[in-house]
C-alpha cells in the first residue's frame, strides 16, 4: 500500500492520529521539506528518502518522484509519501495518486491540516466570521513557471470572495496585489503576511493590500486579504503565550526530554533538544543489583533517588520474572514527587518523601529510622556520595547498587547565538555540556537549574543561574522560568 499523507501546517501537534499510525507502520517514507522534522521521529525505523523541493533546487523532478513511489510500492512495502500541509492542496498529491492508479498500485489518502486554514487561525484570523466573511478562497501564489500566462481568474476572484488566502506568494506579491486592485479590490483592504505560521518562530505583519508589496518578509509565508484580518487584535492567542519568541536548549537525555520540551512549547517557546547525557546499563552489567534482587527480603528500606532509578530497577526485577510483590517487606523512600509518581505507576506508595527534594534532606529524614537497618540504594552508577555516607553514619548497613549509568552524549551543531536560555536538570548535564561546548557558552547565555545542587555545579563553572527552581521538579523548573520572563 502507498499512503499519501499530509504532515499538517508545521506544528507537530497538528499531525493527525491516523498519520501517526501510518508513519509508525511505514517501511519507506518519501518526504518533502517539512516545517518540523521531528515528525520523522514517528517513523524512526523506516527507510527515509528526501525528495523536497526548494527555490532553485529540486532534489528530484515530479516525474521521478512519481516513479519512485511506484518502484517502492511494487516491493510489497508500506510506503508513505509525506507531504507538508494536505496532499491535495497544492501538494501535487493528485498527480501522484493518478500515476499510482495508472500503474495498478493501491493507495490511500490521509488528509493533513492545511496551512491555508491553520496558519491564519494561529495568527488569530478566522477565514470566515459571521457578519464579516461568508466565503474564502485558497489560491496558489506560485503557478507553474512553464505556463505562458496566469490561469488565476483575478477578474472573477478579486471581489467575489470575502477572504483570499495566497500560498507561496511572497515572491509574486507585487503582481498579485496589482491584479486584485485592478479588478476592484479596495487598496485599503486589510491584509496580513504570516511567516512560519503555527511555529514558535511565527512572524505576523498586518498591513493593507496596497502596502503589502513594501513589507519586508522572507518565505515561507502566506498572504491573507480581507476584513477578517481586523479581528486579529482581539483573537490573537498563539503569540500571546508567556514564552512566545523565546528559544530554549533542553539538555536532558533524549528519552526524558519530551516532558520538559512539551511544557516549554505549550507556553509558546521554541525548543532545541540537545541531550548531553545518555542512559546506558551499569558497567558491572547489573551484578550488584542482581545480587540485591536475590535477597530483597533482607532489606528494611529501598531508596530511589530518580525516576530513572525506579524504571531501571523494575526493568531488572521483571527480567528476573518478579514484580512489586518482591519488595513487600521493605519500606520505600523516594527523593521527590517525580520519583514517587513513577513508583505509583508500579503500585508502590512511598513511605517517605522528604520536604526538600535533595539527598541531604532525604538523608536527614531517614537518619532516625535506619539505625541497625539494612538499606538498598538503587541509583545511578555516578552520583554524589552524600546520601550513603549520611545513612552509614546513622548506623545503617547500606548497599549501593547501580541500576543505570549516564555517559556523555555526542555534541550537536547548535546555533547558540539564537538561544535565550539553556536548561539543566542535573549536575551531569552541566558537566557534559561543558565538555561538549565549553564553559564560556554558559557565561554568555542565561541558564536555568532544576535545583540548588545543579545550580552549584553551574556556579563551579563560572555561570550564575538566572533561574533556580524552588520545587526541584520539571514542573517547578518550568514555573520558575515562566516567572522569570513574566517579571522582565
Amino acid at each position: 500500500m502507498v499512503y499519501l499523507v499530509g504532515a499538517g501546517a508545521g506544528d507537530v501537534g497538528l499531525l493527525t492520529l491516523k498519520a501517526c499510525e501510518i508513519l509508525r507502520a511505514a517501511d519507506v517514507v518519501i518526504y518533502d521539506r517539512l516545517a518540523d522534522d521531528t515528525i520523522l521521529n514517528f517513523c524512526a525505523d523506516a527507510k527515509k528518502i528526501y525528495v523536497g523541493k526548494e527555490a532553485g533546487h529540486h532534489t528530484l523532478k515530479q516525474s521521478e518522484i512519481n516513479q519512485l513511489l511506484v518502484d517502492e510500492g511494487k516491493q510489497n512495502k508500506i510506503v508513505v509519501r509525506l507531504k507538508g500541509g494536505d496532499p491535495f492542496v497544492f501538494g501535487r498529491g493528485g498527480e501522484e495518486a493518478l500515476y499510482l492508479h495508472e500503474n495498478g498500485l493501491p493507495f490511500e489518502i490521509i488528509p493533513g491540516v492545511s496551512s491555508a486554514i491553520a496558519v491564519p487561525e494561529y495568527a488569530g484570523i478566522p477565514v470566515t466570521h459571521r457578519g464579516i466573511a461568508t466565503s474564502f478562497a485558497v489560491i496558489t501564489g506560485h503557478e507553474d513557471p512553464t505556463k505562458s500566462e496566469s490561469t488565476v481568474r483575478f477578474d472573477k476572484l478579486a471581489t467575489a470572495v470575502d477572504t483570499l488566502i495566497f500560498l507561496m506568494g511572497v515572491a509574486n506579491l507585487p503582481q498579485i496585489v496589482s491584479e486584485l486592485i485592478k479588478y476592484g479590490r479596495k487598496p485599503d483592504t486589510s491584509a496580513a503576511l504570516i511567516r512560519w505560521g503555527t511555529k514558535p518562530e511565527q512572524e505576523i505583519i498586518v498591513t493593507t493590500l496596497a502596502e503589502a508589496p513594501n513589507v519586508k518578509i522572507l518565505p515561507p509565508a502566506i498572504f491573507v486579504v480581507g476584513d477578517v484580518v481586523n479581528l486579529r487584535e482581539k483573537l490573537k492567542w498563539f503569540d500571546n503565550r508567556p514564552l512566545f519568541g523565546k528559544k530554549f536548549v533542553v539538555t536532558r537525555a533524549r528519552a526524558q526530554a519530551s516532558t520538559l520540551s512539551n511544557a516549554l512549547k505549550n507556553l509558546g517557546a521554541a525548543v532545541v533538544e540537545c541531550p548531553t547525557i545518555k542512559i546506558v546499563d551499569p558497567t558491572d552489567n547489573f551484578k550488584m543489583i542482581d545480587s540485591a534482587i536475590d535477597s530483597l527480603n533482607d532489606f528494611d528500606w529501598i531508596i530511589f533517588t530518580s525516576a530513572n532509578g525506579v524504571e531501571k530497577f523494575f526493568d531488572r526485577l521483571h527480567f528476573h520474572k518478579r514484580d512489586a510483590r518482591a519488595i513487600a517487606t521493605a519500606k520505600v523512600a523516594a527523593i521527590g514527587s517525580a520519583t514517587a509518581k513513577i513508583l505509583n505507576s508500579y503500585g508502590i506508595v512511598p513511605d517517605l518523601i522528604p520536604k526538600d527534594y535533595i539527598a541531604e534532606s532525604l538523608g536527614e529524614e531517614l537518619s532516625s529510622r535506619v539505625n541497625g537497618k539494612k538499606v538498598l540504594l538503587a541509583r545511578a552508577e555516578i552520583a554524589r556520595k552524600v546520601l550513603p555516607e549520611m545513612l552509614s553514619e546513622a548506623g545503617a548497613d547500606v548497599t549501593v547498587a547501580p541500576v543505570y549509568n549516564t555517559i556523555a552524549a555526542p555534541p550537536k551543531d547548535i546555533d547558540f547565538d539564537s538561544v535565550d536560555m539553556i536548561t539543566f536538570t542535573s549536575s551531569s548535564t552541566v558537566k557534559n555540556f561543558v565538555d561538549n561546548y565549553g564553559g564560556d557558552t554558559l557565561k554568555k547565555i542565561p541558564t536555568a537549574a532544576i535545583g540548588s545542587v545543579t545550580a552549584d555545579t553551574l556556579k563551579s563553572f563560572g555561570a550564575v543561574p538566572a533561574v533556580i527552581a524552588k520545587s526541584f521538579t520539571i514542573a517547578g523548573l518550568v514555573e520558575a522560568i515562566e516567572n522569570f520572563y513574566g517579571q522582565k
